[in-house]
């Protein structure tokens, strides 16, 4: 179950009688712990309604391309890259062929040419409709495009038929999800293109790690913190406003992810480790995620039960020091590197201290003591720690704090300014 916990499915629903199946998908997805937001076209509409939909996923169900309120927002656009995966079922010939020929006449497909995710198809038609030579050549296209499928299964038709055409029942269809989310799922645009060419970070590349990390005990129990990662994501979007490719690595948060940056989702402190090195080299590193600094031993494989004998001993280890391993790269290093200190008392002591300790070029200090609001909260007052000394900044958003780090971050580079 673990698989799923904390991923965003987009579920487009095509206009198959094996539509009603979906809402069973649905809930087994929602009991895993992925979070389901449902499209609906047109012909879904005559064989589930949205409203069953809606009470399914906790959510609004998305029909018109043309709504006034989602479209004030981009909202095919925001639908569309806001979720880990899409998952179309049931896949019909039309909607397939449609995608396959890049056609954008209505949501569904409108979606499913503007994600910057992959699509995970489950085939559903009559078993002429899935042998016929154009839905082949449209399905061997949309392989080639990375559309991944699960399904067809053999069996008998709603018409009465026998053969290969039914949709794949929902459990095959989570384990095919699962195994999708498994990998990387995002579809990066190619080198150069949409990179802002103006901004003081233009031509730069910016690494965030954002959020909390969760260390498991058991497969129903970890360690965690109150991150809400709303200042990394701040950050990381500022980054993107300013010009530079941003990358953010991000543990697990509710909250969106920042317009024209490539996420990158994990859940532990060693998942944050390696992705962060995957995402290497670049000119700024800062590392705001709030990485637990222990993690249990040995997890358990099984949910520890509450006995009669006292509370389990768990025994801890340290988890990386991802900011100390960045700082004192010897080859690669990025060219600034920026770390983070919550703190609950003797603020700037403390920074000045892991300043030292770990290497980096900046500390940026905050107080996350429970009187201050910070943690989970949209304001913050911070302290940049630096060789050249310290400089306090008045309590701002959280957004204002991540511009005016970010132009500190380029002055840095740019010789203007000293640490």
């Amino acid at each position: 179950m673990a698989g799923l916990s904390g991923k965003r499915v987009l579920l487009v629903i095509g206009g198959g009688i094996a539509a009603y199946k979906t809402l069973d998908l649905i809930r087994r997805l929602r009991e895993r712990g992925a979070g389901v937001r449902a499209v609906l076209t047109r012909a879904a509409e005559q064989l589930v309604t949205p409203l069953s939909v809606a009470s399914l996923t906790g959510a609004k169900v998305h029909q018109d391309l043309f709504s006034l309120t989602d479209e004030a927002e981009m909202g095919h656009i925001e639908l569309s890259r806001a979720a880990d995966l899409v998952v179309i079922a049931p896949a019909t010939a039309d909607l397939l062929a449609k995608v396959a020929h890049g056609l954008a006449n209505d949501l569904a497909s409108t979606i499913l040419l503007a994600t910057d995710k992959k699509a995970l198809a489950a085939p559903a038609m009559n078993l002429r409709m899935w042998l016929h030579p154009a839905t082949q050549r449209n399905i061997a296209r949309l392989r080639e495009d990375g559309m991944l499928f699960v399904g067809p299964d053999e069996g008998e038709m709603a018409c009465g038929e026998f053969g290969p055409g039914r949709m794949s029942e929902p459990l095959a269809i989570v384990a095919a999800i699962e195994t999708a989310l498994a990998n990387e799922t995002a579809l990066p645009l190619p080198a150069g293109i949409g990179a802002r060419s103006t901004g003081i970070l233009a031509g730069k590349t910016v690494v965030v790690t954002s959020g909390p990390t969760h260390e498991p005990i058991d497969p129903v129990r970890y360690i965690a913190n109150r991150s809400s990662g709303k200042q990394g994501h701040a950050i990381a979007r500022a980054a993107a406003e300013a010009g530079a490719r941003v990358t953010l690595v991000s543990g697990p948060v509710s909250v969106p992810d920042p317009a024209g940056v490539s996420v990158v989702r994990v859940e532990t402190a060693r998942d944050m480790q390696r992705a962060v090195e995957a995402a290497l080299p670049a000119d700024i590193f800062v590392a705001a995620a709030a990485v637990a600094d222990w993690r249990v031993e040995a997890e358990a494989r099984g949910k520890i039960k509450k006995g009669a004998d006292r509370p389990p001993t768990l025994p801890l280890v340290e988890n990386p020091d991802i900011l100390a391993a960045v700082s004192k790269m010897r080859a690669g290093r990025p060219r600034l590197v920026v770390g983070f200190a919550a703190e609950t008392e003797q603020v700037v002591d403390h920074a000045k201290a892991k300043l030292a300790r770990k290497g980096c070029d900046l500390i940026v200090a905050n107080d996350v003591s429970p009187a201050s609001g910070v943690m989970g909260g949209a304001r913050n007052t911070v302290h940049l720690v630096g060789a050249s000394g310290v400089e306090s900044w008045p309590e701002l958003d959280k957004d204002e704090v991540a511009r005016r780090l970010v132009a500190r971050m380029a002055g840095l580079l740019q010789g203007h300014v000293r640490s």
